[in-house]
C-alpha cells in the first residue's frame, strides 16, 4: 500500500449510527483516530467519551491499539479498492462506586 493511498473509514457506534466516512493516511494513528472521534461525538447522545482511554476500536475483531498506525494496524479491508472499513466504538462505562 502506497503512503499517498488515503483509506476510507467509517466509525459504527452501538446504537448501529454512524460517524464518517473519512479519509485517513496509513501514517494516521489510532490514537488520533479516537481524537477525531472525540471531537464528532454526536451532541444528542448521553455518555460520550471524555478520553481516547475510554474509546475502544475495533477491526475485524482486533482492537486497536493507540500508539500503532492504521499501516501497522493491517487492515484486510483496506486492500479493496474503493472499499470504506466500518470499526466498531466500544465506550468503556463510567467506573461507580463499587468499582472503585
Amino acid at each position: 500500500m502506497a503512503l499517498k493511498e488515503l483509506i476510507e473509514i467509517k466509525f459504527r457506534l452501538a446504537d448501529g449510527s454512524d460517524i464518517g466516512p473519512n479519509k485517513y493516511t496509513p501514517a494516521t494513528t489510532v490514537g488520533s483516530l479516537k481524537e477525531k472521534i472525540i471531537a464528532q461525538w454526536p451532541k444528542d447522545k448521553d455518555s460520550g467519551p471524555k478520553t481516547i482511554n475510554d474509546v475502544k476500536l475495533i477491526n475485524a475483531g482486533r482492537i486497536l491499539e493507540n500508539n500503532k498506525t492504521l499501516g501497522e494496524s493491517r487492515l484486510p479491508v483496506a486492500e479493496v479498492p474503493g472499499g470504506v472499513i466500518t470499526m466498531h466504538v466500544v465506550i468503556r462505562p463510567p467506573m461507580n462506586e463499587k468499582a472503585r
